[in-house]
């Protein structure tokens, strides 16, 4: 064994360095599912609200089809932000994994690449999970991109009166 200037073995912390890297990766991935959480659940009671304001509208309304194409866009959202968050969790589950795997290490005999085939995966389940905030978000600009027009229908502020 071979002892440091503290009388700690070399090995035993660059094994807990190894074992903690993922675990921040775990903290991490437990803020950005919290996050993903309140967007659908943003999402939720927006899809609800606007439901409920389309029951109440009459027949025919204009609006009712300007609400009915947001609900779908929502409804979009909804998914894509649900496979995040599923997305993110199972990367918290790759980096625990990954944990798990270095601190067997000492006492079973784990293959060199495995830690690291778990931490890869991770990394990947979280930049799937980048890729689908992006569509969600390019998703929220064509929801607001729809009531904008239809509140500007005359003109945005500003703008010359049309003739």
């Amino acid at each position: 064994m071979n002892v440091g200037v503290d009388g700690l073995d070399p090995s035993s912390i660059q094994l807990i360095g190894t074992a903690v890297t993922p675990a921040v990766m775990v903290s991490g991935c437990g803020i950005l599912a919290t996050g993903l959480d309140n967007q659908i659940s943003r999402i939720t009671a927006r899809m609800r609200d606007m439901v409920r304001e389309w029951r109440t509208l009459p027949e025919g309304h204009a609006r009712r089809s300007l609400l009915r194409e947001e609900v779908a866009i929502m409804d979009r959202r909804h998914a894509i932000l649900a496979r995040a968050i599923g997305f993110t969790y199972a990367a918290l589950l790759s980096f625990v994994v990954t944990s798990l795997l270095y601190l067997l290490r000492r006492s079973v005999a784990v293959p060199e690449g495995l830690p690291v085939l778990s931490f890869s995966l991770g990394v990947g389940l979280l930049g799937s999970t980048a890729v689908l905030a992006l569509a969600s978000l390019r998703l929220s600009r064509r929801a607001i991109t729809l009531e904008g027009a239809e509140l500007f229908r005359d003109g945005r502020p500003g703008d010359p009166p049309t003739p």
